[in-house]
């Protein structure tokens, strides 16, 4: 099944305004989120899903056309909100050691939204059948989050930052991976300190030259 086509707040012929009708639909969101992260894709429903926004079920319906498009939605201001967050990590000139100090970053920002950690962790595990309607989506955002990784790395090893024998592929999925599965330990047991334990592993591929050059990373200030 093909993730649907989020639905568009529209003009109220009452005048209400595309404001209040993107106010209306960031909340039907941010529930969604709460509710597939505590009772997976299946298990909400878009009933349940509209009492807790306190509305009908034609109302939710007139922002979201299925299950399907409520779940592109969530997911789609996950990767919004996380891209803008990374974007200066990204942006800045270091040698490919940007990237890795946000994903450093990131690990530490986490802990500070576990509704949404919850959620990641549910629905990839549930998404690994290809019939799930976010498989595709998990699929994409794994290629993405590899292929990036292993750009940067590739990056820093022009610059001379990395170990002698480091393989930039093969690097990323282990940090892909590590990033996963701190997640899901610290759901179970909040004291996992996330950034530390990846900090530990993109240190172990940095020579003393990138260390350094990771310890003296700052993002510019912000324009």
């Amino acid at each position: 099944m093909a993730l649907g086509t989020a639905g568009r707040a529209t003009r109220s012929p009452h005048g209400e305004g595309y404001s209040k009708g993107r106010e209306r639909r960031q909340n039907i969101i941010r529930t969604a989120s709460a509710q597939f992260a505590q009772n997976g894709f299946d298990g909400a429903t878009m009933l349940d899903i509209a009492a807790a926004c306190g509305i009908s079920r034609a109302g939710l319906f007139h922002h979201f056309a299925d299950k399907e498009a409520l779940l592109t939605a969530v997911l789609e201001e996950r990767d919004r909100e996380d891209q803008e967050r990374f974007l200066p990590y990204v942006a800045a000139p270091s040698g490919g050691i940007g990237v890795l100090r946000g994903i450093v970053d990131l690990a530490g920002h986490n802990r500070l939204v576990p509704g949404l950690i919850d959620l990641f962790v549910r629905l990839s595990s549930e998404a690994s059948g290809s019939e799930h309607p976010a498989h595709a989506y998990f699929t994409q955002r794994y290629q993405r989050i590899r292929s990036g990784t292993a750009r940067a790395l590739r990056t820093a090893a022009r610059a001379g930052y990395l170990n002698a024998g480091v393989d930039p592929a093969e690097a990323a999925l282990d940090l892909t991976a590590l990033m996963d599965g701190l997640q899901a330990q610290w759901l179970f047991d909040p004291r996992v300190d996330m950034a530390s334990h990846m900090r530990r592993a993109v240190d172990q591929l940095l020579n003393p030259a990138g260390r350094r050059a990771f310890d003296a990373f700052a993002l510019p200030p912000a324009q």
